[in-house]
């Protein structure tokens, strides 16, 4: 049994989290997901990027350090879009990760953007659609390529298609067959951590 934090997208901790979480919870894991936005969420993409960059929003880093903070060493760190800026700065930077799973976004290890080197020993999985707009046109394609060039155990998973948030049953861009896909690629991977 592997222990997850998933950290949900930027429309808040949907019912289409939760379902994804149970999907992995079904399986025999221990899937925490914190609400780093205290209950809200959002109609639109756009909505909640309103709210993350409003001066008003919550210290994120810092909710989700306290999320982390009581989890065991092996702990996999995942997170959807937004999500995957606090799981994959966790598994940077947090000693004792188990592991990530990233979906639909990635952050360079190289340049400007950069946390810094993928650790020694830490598997990855970067999940996105290949014709999304945001996951392959703003450049998170290409930093999910140089994380998986350079880590030990890294996997990019390409699905068909142009949908964002493809795995939240509870939003209208919800691709099922692409998130049984995901759903049995994660699984494979929390099996062996």
């Amino acid at each position: 049994m592997a222990e997850v934090l998933l950290f949900h997208h930027v429309q808040g901790l949907t019912p289409g989290v939760i379902a994804l979480a149970d999907r992995w919870r079904a399986a025999g894991h221990a899937v925490l997901t914190p609400d780093l936005f205290g209950g809200a969420t959002f109609p639109t993409v756009d909505d909640g990027m309103a709210f993350m960059r409003g001066d008003d929003h919550p210290d994120f880093d810092s909710l989700a350090d306290a999320a982390a903070a009581g989890m065991p060493d092996g702990v996999v760190y995942a997170g959807i879009s937004f999500g995957v800026l606090q799981a994959q700065r966790l598994a940077q930077t947090r000693p004792g990760a188990g592991g990530a799973v990233l979906m639909e976004s990635c952050l360079p290890v190289t340049g400007e953007w950069a946390i810094g080197p993928w650790p020694d020993g830490v598997p990855v999985q970067v999940h996105g659609m290949d014709a999304d707009p945001i996951f392959a046109g703003e450049g998170d394609l290409d930093a999910a390529r140089e994380l998986v060039a350079s880590a030990d155990d890294g996997e990019l998973f390409l699905y068909p298609g142009g949908m964002h948030l493809f795995e939240d049953e509870s939003l209208p861009t919800f691709d099922a067959a692409a998130t049984d896909l995901l759903t049995e690629r994660v699984l494979a991977l929390l099996a062996r951590i």
